[in-house]
């Protein structure tokens, strides 16, 4: 990669008014595409990606949110297509398949929120 990359932003994700975490957010000068990185407060362990995470030209930086987990667990940092499918870890270790239509989960128990319309905000999840 070699890109002018520097820091865009941040989003904070709250819990009852608390921030739990947060999404950091660098831009690329040359082609404005987003890198982003999650953060959850009090995990000191590195994410299974280090570095600037590559995203498909297709897909979009988001935020799941699990209306059925808590805490920690109840938020990820994902990338999205436009539609299908993504693949969502729950605490006991299920693997659900969750519906994308336009860019946004589909499903009774989740949803999500895309990080290009939130940099620099406190989101309450």
């Amino acid at each position: 990669m070699n890109e002018d990359i520097t820091y865009f932003g941040v989003i904070n994700i709250n819990y009852n008014e608390r921030t739990i975490g947060s999404v950091d957010v660098w831009r690329s000068a040359k082609t404005k595409q987003l890198y982003c990185e999650e953060k959850q407060l009090g995990i000191e362990a590195l994410s299974d990606t280090v570095g600037m995470p590559e995203i498909k030209p297709e897909q979009k930086w988001a935020v799941a949110v699990s209306k059925t987990q808590k805490g920690k667990d109840k938020w990820k940092l994902v990338k999205l297509p436009e539609n299908g499918t993504i693949k969502f870890e729950t605490i006991d270790e299920k693997i659900l398949d969750l519906p994308v239509e336009n860019y946004t989960i589909k499903d009774n128990n989740h949803w999500s929120f895309l990080v290009e319309d939130n940099i620099n905000k406190a989101v309450e999840i």
